[in-house]
């Protein structure tokens, strides 16, 4: 083993009368104090060390003269103390197995964000809408984002995700490739934007913002055919560009079934494993939204933790063998738990409502979970490591 080293040492700093500094006016330097050839001759020598060859170039003696030392004591002894220091320091091991990437670091650093469901089935009082749903029933009245930012703020989220599309197909904001938008409603005679009002609340407050976009469409008539996939695409990319900074792209698992499509109400399924080319679609976040991680139930940057219990596994690995995974295409145990030394990062996000739907309903009014409800959720999600 042949090493070669160039070696600095500390800086000694001491101002007692046992201390001389060679550099002073008229202080011998060390060469004229007996150094010199002889010294440097003896550290270019080399040494053995548990056997093997150590081969040292250090720089001449009087390169070293600005230093204090004790006197009486040769300067080599400080420089060969630094070498057995540093020849020998042990190199950190590597990361083993799966690590996360710097946009998963700086999810994991959020730790708590909510989650907000908000269209037009809070004025219809259903959990999920058929898509036939008029837009002249969306007109929230004394609608204030910054007071939902706020509120969000003050119980220590650090980001807000919204429902920009919901499975009923209603877009929140005026969607240049749909009229089932906020743009014909009688909500600000049709002007307003509430992707905009809850995106610019968040950076006003702190916040990080985050955009949930349901891959199934119950209003839309080509739900089912290659059209739609490229509707699905465009809007991703309005929501992706207009918006600022997305922390959070939100793809549900609910895919196909019952619906309006347009007017043909009739049900409808879909492989959700090739129909939405998952590939291609998550290539648009990453071109638009490099720092933004995907969630699904198979990720690619964060996984369902497999229930809307807020309960993770105990334990609660933050890798699995992604391989396979898709949304609405994964094992809700596995998800649930991950797995031990698995071969991609793929962290758990717990959801969970406050109420027992997603939506307001008046009638769960009396059925918000309770303050020590809440802290059970916190320990048994963020506590486990999602």
């Amino acid at each position: 083993m042949a090493v070669r080293a160039t070696v600095v040492p500390t800086k000694i700093v001491r101002d007692d009368e046992d201390y001389v500094r060679s550099t002073r006016p008229g202080a011998p330097r060390l060469e004229e104090r007996g150094g010199g050839e002889a010294e440097r001759r003896v550290f270019n020598e080399s040494a053995t060390v548990a056997g093997c060859p150590l081969h040292f170039h250090f720089p001449p003696i009087s390169l070293f003269s600005h230093l204090r030392y004790p006197r009486n004591v040769n300067p080599c002894l400080f420089t060969l103390l630094w070498l057995v220091v540093t020849t020998f320091a042990v190199e950190p091991p590597k990361p083993f197995g799966a690590v996360p990437t710097d946009r998963q670091l700086r999810w994991h650093q959020l730790q708590f964000y909510g989650f907000i469901h908000f269209t037009v089935n809070t004025f219809t009082d259903k959990e999920w809408g058929y898509g036939d749903e008029p837009e002249s029933i969306f007109n929230p009245a004394d609608f204030d984002a910054g007071q939902i930012v706020r509120t969000a703020k003050e119980a220590g989220m650090k980001g807000l995700v919204l429902t920009c599309k919901h499975h009923d197909g209603f877009c929140l904001w005026p969607s240049e490739f749909t009229e089932h938008s906020v743009k014909n409603s009688p909500w600000r005679n049709g002007k307003g934007d509430l992707v905009r009002d809850i995106a610019d609340a968040c950076r006003r407050q702190g916040l990080e913002f985050g955009v949930y976009l349901s891959p199934w469409d119950r209003n839309h008539k080509d739900y089912g055919t290659p059209a739609y996939i490229s509707y699905y695409r465009n809007q991703l990319r309005e929501l992706l560009t207009r918006y600022g900074p997305i922390f959070e792209v939100w793809f549900d698992g609910a895919n196909g079934g019952d619906g309006y499509y347009g007017g043909a109400r009739e049900t409808r399924r879909i492989d959700n494993r090739t129909y939405y080319d998952w590939d291609r679609t998550w290539s648009i976040v990453r071109e638009l939204q490099p720092m933004a991680c995907m969630f699904s139930d198979g990720g690619p940057d964060v996984r369902w933790v497999g229930n809307e219990r807020g309960v993770a596994g105990d334990p609660c690995w933050s890798t699995m063998d992604r391989a396979g995974l898709l949304p609405g295409h994964a094992d809700a145990k596995q998800l649930n738990a991950g797995q031990r030394g698995g071969t991609d990062w793929l962290p758990a996000e717990v959801d969970v409502s406050i109420r027992p739907g997603w939506f307001y309903h008046s009638r769960e009014d009396a059925a918000v979970k309770s303050p020590e409800q809440l802290v059970d959720i916190y320990y048994k999600s963020i506590g486990r490591g999602a």
